[in-house]
């Protein structure tokens, strides 16, 4: 089912009795938010709506842009009645003008709105697609709601007829760039940084062939990846160089695919950031993949940590583990830890990590013995399950697409257990998520055919103002 089928199916089922019947004709009311933060209303005839610009309990006129037969879409063009939620967005970029940027889609919703709203988002996926209700809700994890975002790839383009250049993310549904002098999602100093990186890119030879900036920020570096597509000259080079001389920054050129990547000049402080709570450091490249917002990335690993509670005695799984995210603070609670990933590059900055870590350790604080391998954990079977070894608890953590073949292979197991030839499955998984409905999906798996209790799972506000949804779910052997 796609995620449009998903917000159809919600708005069938949330506003089945809430036609807009008793309204002056071409008034509709909003009764709910899909995952694209759209609001959905129903016609008298029964048709839903989605609505860009509309919030719960209002009532809107809508200019209607694409029609199908059981659902249309359109943009609200007046609001008749406001929701007391409602508020004024925080950029001058966002909203549904012209031009705007399509980056944040819900800076006109009340903060802890749009957290109640992405976490009714995460208990209609487990239910309808999953037939899944969790025990207990978690409460949310909250954070900064400005100034978070530690990673971005801004697009970057040289108007010849203006003769300027823009930076930033894209216009709403457009291939243009968003005109962005500013950028409050982005760090202050980075935000402050966007007129002067327009003024360095015109002033350089190359201006129309350099297509991207990358942004990483680490504790205490700023990295920018500039993409190139044909070799820079010492001048624009020697630009570069003024500067990051000037606003602190670590100049990165990539000149073809990320496996180019490199430091413009060699030396200086190592883009790194910290987990305090377990005396963790982190070193990463700036095109790792790394959580966007690190003041949500210290909470939510604690939190992971705490409801995995590993022991001394027990052994421990990461999957999907990445640069060792979560994997080297289980190393200073378990006893021992297996990281798996399907990058062979990422693996081996793991073992870099954990390394550097250990040697970090003071005496007596040592790091569980801990090994890191390289597989596709897409293509994972009962056998190859069985091969990893028993382990007590496991911590899941994947992409978009979630974690179909390890579950299934993990349900496998237990509907034939003479395969498991002495294996047994965890006690408990902890699955942080980035997408609720290949959440829901994997807990229909977990729960109906593993044998395991949806015991909690609630939502992280990772990507505030955004309709992105980061949940968490504990599962425990029933």
């Amino acid at each position: 089912m796609s995620e449009q089928d998903i917000s159809l199916s919600t708005a069938l089922t949330e506003t089945e009795n809430h036609a807009s019947t008793d309204l002056p004709e071409g008034w509709l009311r909003v009764d709910a938010l899909d995952m694209e933060a759209q609001g959905i209303a129903r016609r008298p005839d029964g048709k839903v709506v989605f609505i860009e610009g509309a919030l719960p309990f209002e009532v809107v006129s809508v200019q209607v842009g694409r029609k199908k037969s059981s659902f249309e879409h359109g943009s609200v063009t007046e609001i008749h009645h406001e929701s007391s939620q409602r508020v004024r967005p925080g950029c001058p970029n966002f909203g549904l003008h012209t031009g705007s940027c399509g980056g944040c889609k819900m800076q006109h919703l009340e903060v802890s709105a749009q957290v109640a709203i992405k976490q009714r988002v995460l208990e209609d996926n487990l239910w309808h697609l999953g037939k899944v209700k969790a025990e207990t809700m978690l409460r949310p994890i909250e954070g900064p709601t400005w100034g978070y975002r530690y990673r971005a790839r801004l697009s970057v383009r040289y108007v010849i007829k203006k003769g300027e250049v823009l930076i930033g993310f894209h216009e709403r549904k457009s291939r243009y760039i968003a005109d962005m002098k500013v950028c409050p999602v982005l760090p202050p100093h980075v935000s402050h940084m966007l007129l002067p990186l327009r003024e360095l890119i015109s002033q350089m030879a190359a201006r129309e062939s350099l297509p991207q900036l990358e942004l990483a920020c680490g504790d205490e570096v700023t990295a920018l990846v500039l993409r190139h597509l044909e070799p820079l000259s010492d001048g624009d080079k020697a630009l570069l160089r003024t500067f990051a001389a000037e606003q602190n920054v670590q100049w990165w050129l990539q000149p073809k695919g990320p496996d180019t990547v490199h430091l413009l000049d060699e030396g200086g402080p190592q883009l790194s950031y910290g987990l305090p709570d377990f005396g963790i450091t982190m070193p990463f490249r700036p095109t790792d993949f790394t959580q966007v917002n690190p003041f949500i990335n210290r909470v939510l690993v604690s939190r992971a940590l705490r409801l995995l509670q590993a022991q001394k005695h027990e052994r421990v799984i990461d999957w999907f583990c990445g640069l060792g995210n979560f994997t080297l603070p289980i190393a200073t609670q378990a006893g021992e830890v297996l990281g798996i990933e399907g990058a062979e590059t990422l693996v081996a900055r793991s073992r870099d990590n954990y390394a550097r870590n250990q040697a970090d350790r003071a005496a007596g604080q040592a790091l569980a013995p801990t090994q890191f391998v390289a597989r596709n954990l897409f293509d994972m079977t009962p056998e190859m399950l069985v091969a990893d070894g028993t382990a007590d608890k496991w911590l899941v953590d994947p992409p978009r697409e979630g974690a179909f073949a390890l579950s299934k292979a993990l349900a496998e197991l237990n509907e034939n257990r003479d395969l498991r030839q002495g294996w047994t499955p965890p006690q408990r998984i902890v699955y942080v998520s980035c997408n609720p409905a290949t959440l829901a999906r994997d807990a229909d798996i977990l729960v109906h055919r593993a044998g395991y209790r949806c015991v909690s799972a609630g939502v992280i506000n990772m990507f505030a103002h955004t309709a992105h949804v980061e949940s968490m779910a504990v599962f425990e052997l029933a």
